[in-house]
């Protein structure tokens, strides 16, 4: 297989280059999962940016990315393929008229122009460069699980009726969770793990002046200041990157280019989703003394 990869800071720039910036462990998982031909299980809160890696990595190889979004009750249907049980119908009616025999209507209704193909499987017979996210795949039953552990190990499934279906290409596979429940060790053993967090203040700050592009450098560290001390409190939500930017991208259009406590409380509803985290940052931040707003001044 060709690597996507040459280096380590490869994989850094190349992240870059779609306006990922990524960090030393980040790069260094994500080269590896190349070179070994293995999975890679992002662990981390919600919101820091485990989706996006995925959809990064499809950017700066040119893959086109499969995404299979799990939730409690995905099946074999949802996840692998189906039948189209309507159009075997018509099949059946239309050869019986005919009066075939039941062994050559069974052949032809389990064929390839009656096979609905969904993400795993999609994945498995796609000839171009592919990378296969499987979404915070913690929501699924551990029963579920199983589900994956062929694809993961040899990237084959099993049609009863077509045989084993073999991948051409192996491709870069992220599974993302937000520890919601424990997976299984079987499940973690074929998958490197990756644990990201929220950035620390400069790297945020870095992240939200790619992002925002017009945005002035100070006020980009005031929000990074800001976003890390809202994240501090204990809240139901603390705010995502991505809520980040919007914030930054909100204080650009109205012109801000200082956060003071009026602008914050104007503006949390951007960050927070809570009315109970709002009353609880304001509380905190806004109503407080000037000191526990970084970065501005009442």
């Amino acid at each position: 297989m060709a690597e996507r990869f040459a280096t380590v800071a490869d994989v850094t720039d190349r992240l870059r280059g779609v306006d990922y910036l990524s960090s030393d462990d980040i790069s260094g998982v994500v080269f590896l999962a190349d070179r070994l031909e293995k999975p890679v299980l992002v662990e981390g809160p919600a919101g820091v940016g485990k989706t996006e890696l995925a959809k990064a990595i499809a950017a700066s190889t040119g893959a086109r990315l499969i995404r299979l979004q799990c939730y409690e009750g995905l099946d074999e249907a949802k996840a692998l393929y189906e039948w189209n049980y309507k159009k075997q119908l018509l099949r059946i009616q239309a050869d019986r008229e005919h009066e075939a025999s039941w062994s050559d209507v069974e052949a032809d209704i389990f064929s390839e122009p009656f096979l609905l193909t969904r993400p795993l499987l999609e994945a498995i017979r796609a000839e171009e460069p592919v990378v296969l996210l499987i979404d915070e795949v913690d929501r699924v039953e551990i029963e579920t699980e199983a589900l994956l552990l062929e694809v993961l190990s040899d990237f084959q499934v099993s049609i009863p009726e077509l045989g084993t279906i073999v991948g051409t290409q192996r491709p870069i596979v992220l599974l993302t969770s937000n520890n919601t429940r424990e997976l299984s060790e079987a499940l973690k053993r074929r998958c490197l793990f990756l644990h990201v967090d929220y950035p620390d203040i400069e790297r945020e700050k870095d992240i939200v002046r790619v992002r925002v592009p017009d945005i002035d450098e100070n006020l980009a560290e005031q929000i990074a200041r800001v976003v890390r001390s809202i994240r501090e409190l204990d809240l139901k939500k603390a705010p995502s990157i991505s809520e980040t930017i919007d914030w930054a991208r909100t204080l650009v259009y109205l012109g801000r280019t200082e956060i003071t406590p009026e602008v914050l409380g104007e503006t949390l509803h951007v960050l927070l989703k809570y009315q109970s985290d709002i009353a609880k940052a304001k509380k905190e931040l806004v109503d407080g003394p000037p000191s526990k707003l970084p970065g501005a001044q009442k």
